[in-house]
């Protein structure tokens, strides 16, 4: 069941997220608007669209979020394997995502000061360039 669902999750957002998906959408509420005089824009018709996007939008937030699972993991999982490969690349960050709401903030503000103090030391390169670049994009 949960190899059948990964698969129809994941080819159901790459088709919603199309242009075909969102011109099908567009022309779905073109003719909705257009028929409104038609049914006299009465409670029905309303309600018709009221419950399709409900609907819709309700199913869409766990294909979703299973999707965004999944490229979220295998994120983590490329990245850790990226950690491990750099000699100098700190391996107590793999497990970061188990952090603490506290302990990320804690840790951000070390990343923070890392590239405070870096900015303020000379280029290895001597190039006043970066340098100058790095002072704008600060700014």
């Amino acid at each position: 069941m949960s190899e059948f669902f990964r698969k129809f999750a994941h080819k159901t957002s790459v088709a919603v997220g199309s242009a075909w998906a969102f011109l099908i959408a567009f022309g779905v509420i073109v003719v909705w608007a257009v028929t409104g005089p038609i049914f006299h824009f009465s409670d029905t018709w309303q309600l018709v669209i009221n419950t399709g996007t409900t609907i819709v939008t309700f199913l869409m937030v766990f294909l979703i979020q299973n999707t965004q699972n999944r490229d979220a993991q295998a994120m983590h999982l490329k990245l850790d394997e990226l950690l491990r490969a750099v000699s100098e690349a700190r391996t107590g960050m793999v497990d970061v995502e188990d952090l603490s709401d506290e302990e990320l903030k804690n840790l951000h503000r070390e990343y923070q000061r890392l590239s405070e103090q870096r900015e303020n030391e000379p280029s290895d390169e001597g190039s006043e360039e970066k340098d100058k670049n790095r002072k704008k994009k600060k700014e």
